[in-house]
């Protein structure tokens, strides 16, 4: 018989940037998401990432879809490692009137099989 322990989740302080402006309209270009977090991959935890770093997105800051809309996962310890980097994220979706969201994203638990 499997075991049915519960799966384990520890909240973590995030919030997501929708794609989608204060009054409902889809936010352009649609690789907005994709360009937000390749700005900010350079920030990740210290020791990660190696020679192509650069090419993947920092764990602070990544894209997503919510509900079928674009939008940006970011994870408040970026304050704590670059309190500018964290202003940049939040001023952006401010001024592009984007809406923000607190939340957490749940790992889908492991498939049977």
């Amino acid at each position: 018989m499997a075991d049915s322990a519960p799966i384990k989740i520890e909240p973590k302080d995030e919030f997501f940037i929708l794609g989608i402006t204060s009054n409902g309209r889809q936010f352009r270009p649609s690789d907005w998401a994709e360009r937000l977090c390749g700005v900010m991959s350079c920030f990740r935890p210290e020791g990660t990432g190696g020679r192509h770093a650069h090419l993947q997105f920092s764990p602070y800051v990544s894209p997503t879809v919510v509900n079928g809309v674009k939008s940006v996962v970011v994870n408040a310890k970026l304050r704590e490692i670059e309190p500018m980097a964290y202003h940049f994220v939040v001023s952006f979706a401010k001024d592009n009137d984007l809406q923000m969201v607190e939340a957490c994203l749940v790992p889908e638990p492991p498939a049977k099989g």
